[in-house]
């Protein structure tokens, strides 16, 4: 056991990210089902969705579950609520200042973990008594740091300056990427865009296939001017790429991201005018599998490759 799995009484300390609009009590529960940790991602729900999906959740399976909270949303206070009534025992907090919330969150006996994407954030988190951090990298899919840190570089910078359990994010797919993590300093991982490609993501089928579809270079990080988000390189991407070169308004480039093009992207499937979230790594995903075969193979491949470089010096 390490800090992670003690921390969340999991067996593998493999987090599946709470994404939008792909991971609902389906996806969450298969994950926690394969011995790792399924969040349930309420960034894409309203108050009564997410209390539905949470004890649908509690029925599919016996082992921990967590709800992902992104403290930007309107729901917020809402959501803070719902999870306390409901006894769910862990909670993620994104997108915003876990200083309001973590406090209240935890005197309720909930673990509390909060999304970062510089050592700045990291501090704050340590201060206001966040149990353990997830430091996300600029390969990540979805909503990102403005300062486009790797997640090579961020995981030893954080681990320098805060002593609280390290969970690395973005770029992560593999055993072999989960080792290298753990090498530089994470006590786990969360896994994001690989999970989207599993068959238990609520994501639609047209976007799992653009994922399985994608090469090096396919998605870009752009919006960074309002909230830098890195989507895959489709028509809606190019659009807002014009716009942005055009000398586009904060306020209008806000208009074009909250038109709901993230649900036409990733849930309808629209692959032209949707909004579609992923990380780099989906150009080594080429399969869509269920979520249990895909932690198998990444406990696997982690212990063989482990095994590999035991003895490797130079």
């Amino acid at each position: 056991m390490n800090r992670i799995t003690q921390l969340f009484n999991i067996q593998y300390p493999i987090v599946q990210a709470g994404m939008i609009w792909c991971s609902g009590w389906k996806l969450a529960s298969a994950v926690s089902n394969a011995g790792g940790l399924g969040l349930i991602g309420s960034g894409s729900m309203n108050p009564e969705i997410l209390t539905i999906h949470i004890k649908k959740c509690k029925q599919a399976t016996n082992n921990p579950f967590g709800v992902n909270i992104p403290l930007i949303y309107p729901y917020t206070e809402d959501f803070v609520r719902i999870v306390i009534e409901e006894n769910v025992k862990i909670v993620f907090t994104s997108a915003g200042n876990p200083a309001k919330w973590t406090s209240l969150i935890k005197e309720k006996g909930i673990t509390v973990v909060h999304v970062v994407a510089n050592t700045k954030s990291a501090k704050k988190c340590e201060e206001v008594g966040v149990d353990a951090i997830v430091a996300e990298g600029f390969e990540a899919g979805g909503h990102n740091g403005k300062e486009e840190t790797t997640t090579m570089v961020l995981i030893p910078m954080i681990r320098k300056i805060v002593s609280l359990p390290l969970i690395a994010a973005g770029g992560i797919g593999t055993g072999s990427g989960m080792l290298a993590a753990i090498a530089l300093g994470a006590d786990g991982v969360q896994i994001g865009s690989r999970f989207v490609a599993s068959l238990e993501s609520s994501a639609h089928q047209n976007f799992k296939n653009k994922i399985i579809e994608a090469k090096d270079g396919d998605t870009q990080l752009t919006l960074k001017k309002i909230m830098p988000v890195r989507l895959i390189k489709n028509k809606f991407f190019y659009d807002v790429e014009q716009k942005q070169n055009n000398g586009a308004s904060i306020q209008e480039l806000s208009d074009l991201l909250g038109s709901g093009r993230a649900r036409k992207g990733m849930f309808e499937g629209d692959e032209k005018e949707g909004e579609m979230e992923i990380g780099q790594i989906s150009g080594i995903i080429n399969e869509i599998k269920p979520a249990v075969q895909i932690v198998k193979e990444i406990v696997e491949e982690f212990n063989q490759t482990s095994k590999s470089i035991a003895g490797l010096q130079i």
